[in-house]
């Protein structure tokens, strides 16, 4: 009898501290990290140079801090406020603006960005 308590304990804890690990998903890439990712793939299809990435580069540091800002009052599961999101999304877009040029914002946009993403999630 004892035995079987103590088996069964074993077992109840053990499955805890599975569902715990796993619900603390994977870390997130530091701002520098993901900054580096975007910048280095659009220096290397619009050949930019080092002024173009310097000003790339503040775009997107100011764009992943403020969703990271975002994102620290979110319980695990709860998912970020879209209106804010897309808020964000436009700034981030307009600076773009700013730095590309029509053809390669449209570029960004139509190619570029819905790749970035879709690796986001793979990985």
């Amino acid at each position: 009898m004892n035995l079987r308590i103590i088996f069964v304990s074993i077992l109840l804890l053990a499955t805890s501290v599975m569902v715990q690990v796993q619900g603390q998903g994977a870390p997130r890439r530091t701002v520098e990290a993901r900054v580096k990712r975007v910048v280095d793939t659009l220096t290397t299809v619009f050949k930019f140079d080092k002024n173009v990435q310097d000003q790339t580069s503040a775009v997107f540091t100011d764009y992943y801090k403020a969703t990271d800002k975002l994102r620290e009052g979110l319980t695990d599961g709860e998912r970020l406020d879209r209106t804010e999101m897309d808020k964000l999304v436009s700034e981030r877009d307009e600076k773009l603006k700013k730095v590309l040029n029509e053809d390669q914002f449209k570029q960004y946009k139509e190619e570029i960005e819905p790749a970035l993403r879709q690796r986001r999630r793979q990985g």
